[in-house]
């Protein structure tokens, strides 16, 4: 009985698993609803309710008012952590934007985004930070010179996506085939796909990452040169400095150097006091005859 039953199981129609439902869109379908039958009711007219049923209708609304507020917290605090945990270098997914957006759908988008984690209204504690980001991508986008370099680089990755699609057509003779015969449309068609979007956010990634990195290394190695240029011009100064205290100092002392040695000729090396005098040398001594006698030379 038990194999027939699995058997059954097993040959019968599938059934389809049930949409995720999300508590919000539920909460606020049973607040449409009630909203659209009060709305119907004649004007003047009032339904008739017990006095235990208009309680627990007081009841329901509370409880609902409640629970839209925790759901639209949960909501403000997944927002937050989303615009954190995004590609800081890429503004355009701190919107949630793609990047053919035009300056008015970042504005519209900013002001929408911005209200959600504004930190007077998202209690989250990170939620200043998620709004400064937010700011920032903004203005980074609505800034020609910086949306300019962001969409070179996007330019840059849909190439090499082209050209690693054009190798990988090469190899599926169909594809190329349909390729040629739509003449760019089958690529078009690809290039709004969501794997290609996907592989070109990924690919701008690695592009900006590259560039950023680059940049970094060249200003490190600017300032380190800046740095070493700056100690040499420190020494340079310094020596110069000594040099031109000792000039000054030689200056100073010019006219006691030039009396001192006024004096000196006109009296002559003065003798100092204690000081031992070698012995005169005697050419001839009549009481030792082993002193030399002068020679008289001719």
């Amino acid at each position: 009985m038990s194999l027939v039953s699995s058997e059954h199981k097993k040959s019968g129609p599938s059934v389809p698993s049930p949409t995720p439902v999300s508590p919000l869109s539920v909460a606020l379908s049973l607040h449409a609803t009630r909203s659209l039958v009060s709305s119907r009711r004649p004007p003047g007219a009032t339904a008739f309710r017990p006095p235990s049923m208009a309680s627990t209708d007081a009841d329901e609304d509370q409880l609902l008012k409640s629970f839209l507020a925790e759901v639209s917290e949960a909501e403000r605090d997944n927002e937050v952590l989303r615009i954190l945990g995004c590609f800081k270098l890429n503004p355009f997914e701190h919107l949630k934007l793609s990047f053919d957006s035009s300056a008015d759908e970042v504005k519209k988008q900013y002001r929408k985004l911005s209200l959600l984690v504004h930190p007077d209204k998202c209690k989250h504690p990170k939620a200043q930070e998620a709004f400064a980001a937010l700011a920032k991508a903004q203005q980074l986008l609505l800034d020609p010179q910086e949306r300019g370099y962001i969409l070179d680089q996007v330019t840059a990755a849909k190439e090499e996506l082209r050209a690693k699609r054009k190798k990988e057509l090469k190899k599926d003779s169909a594809s190329k085939i349909k390729s040629q015969v739509d003449e760019g449309k089958y690529e078009e068609q690809y290039e709004r796909s969501e794997e290609f979007q996907k592989q070109l956010i990924i690919k701008v990634r690695e592009i900006l990452t590259d560039k950023e990195w680059r940049r970094r290394k060249m200003q490190m190695r600017i300032s380190e040169e800046e740095g070493r240029l700056k100690k040499d011009e420190e020494e340079t100064k310094e020596m110069w400095k000594k040099k031109r205290e000792h000039e000054e100092k030689w200056e100073e002392t010019r006219d006691q150097r030039v009396s001192s040695w006024r004096d000196f000729m006109k009296t002559g090396k003065k003798a100092r006091k204690g000081e031992i005098k070698p012995p005169k040398l005697k050419t001839e001594d009549p009481n030792k005859s082993y002193v030399q006698r002068p020679v008289k030379r001719a």
